[in-house]
């Protein structure tokens, strides 16, 4: 599966609408929940990675999951209507319009694979359509409105995957061939970054998981990456410290001494300087007592030196990349 990478040269990046409150896991390695039980939606929220408001939206709007109601009306669901809802998540993972997905849960595997195939071409299309024409016009309003409905319906990871990422490439190819690119790229990027940095403070008050420092390395301008995994480890439970563009290496022990933390994430997709890796990655993971990890392009490209200075490479994808961060982080290894 494709995934947004952790440096894109374009502009900053998304807004994410749930908190979990968690230690870290995936959705595949949560709890068993125990037979009978019956879950409030802010548990079943943290359960599957789905904010509150997107359940409500799908029930309200496609009818796909009703839960029972407690005298005062608040919902509560089953361990039936969790499976559902991580069903419904494969489904959209794979591109699917959340409006496709009620009649696939009523199909076959086999059916479900053939339409799966037939209808991820033009799922996203209208959202991208709408939000490209929001950036060339600079209507910051259509622009947040078309943002915001796609959030309400799918999860983050999925509007980064099949929105934010495919609207970042086609701004950045197309800029020099129109007259406004360079303003119109500027404007997606401030709107995405006011937007992300405050969701980022939000989540951060809000999280009681591991604390991570992360920065940009040296030479490194475009934070976009750096801020891509910031949202995710955020939803994902996890706080985080953010250093920003072009961050000296020797620096981060001198920042760790005064906020001690659970872990360091580097992100770069320029040409790494002479020596980064060779001698100045190494300093930093043999004065750090933390995992110190390096993602994005360069790391993809320099996984062996990176690997050789002790430092661990979760090279381009962000999801893969966090999945493995987080299991090194729970075995300590």
């Amino acid at each position: 599966m494709d995934e947004v990478e952790f440096m894109h040269r374009s502009c900053s990046t998304i807004l994410v609408q749930a908190a979990r409150n968690d230690m870290p896991q995936s959705r595949q390695t949560e709890k068993p929940i125990a037979p009978g039980s019956m879950l409030p939606i802010r548990t079943v929220a943290n359960l599957t990675g789905i904010n509150p408001v997107t359940l409500r939206a799908w029930e309200r709007r496609y009818n796909l999951i009703t839960p029972q109601r407690t005298p005062k009306g608040h919902r509560l669901y089953t361990e039936a209507d969790v499976e559902l809802i991580r069903q419904v998540l494969e489904l959209l993972e794979q591109g699917i319009s959340i409006s496709q997905v009620k009649p696939l849960l009523e199909q076959t595997p086999g059916e479900q694979r053939a339409t799966s195939v037939a209808g991820t071409a033009d799922a996203w299309k209208t959202y991208q359509q709408k939000m490209l024409h929001a950036v060339e016009m600079f209507d910051e309003h259509a622009l947040d409105s078309t943002y915001n409905d796609a959030l309400s319906l799918y999860p983050v990871d999925v509007v980064n995957q099949r929105l934010v990422s495919p609207l970042l490439r086609i701004i950045g190819e197309r800029w020099k061939e129109r007259e406004t690119g360079i303003a119109e790229e500027h404007f997606f990027s401030v709107y995405l970054r006011n937007k992300l940095g405050a969701r980022i403070h939000h989540l951060n008050q809000r999280s009681r998981g591991p604390l991570l420092i992360l920065a940009c390395l040296p030479g490194e301008y475009h934070e976009i990456g750096l801020l891509l995994f910031a949202l995710a480890t955020v939803n994902f439970g996890y706080r985080v410290l953010i250093l920003g563009a072009n961050t000296p290496l020797e620096q981060i022990p001198h920042v760790l001494e005064q906020r001690p933390c659970d872990g360091i994430v580097l992100s770069g997709s320029s040409r790494p300087s002479r020596g980064l890796f060779e001698s100045e990655l190494p300093e930093l993971v043999k004065k750090c007592k933390v995992p110190v990890f390096t993602g994005g392009r360069t790391a993809a490209k320099h996984q062996q030196t990176i690997e050789a200075s002790g430092a661990i490479c979760l090279g381009e994808s962000i999801s893969a990349g966090l999945r493995s961060m987080s299991q090194l982080l729970k075995t300590g290894k």
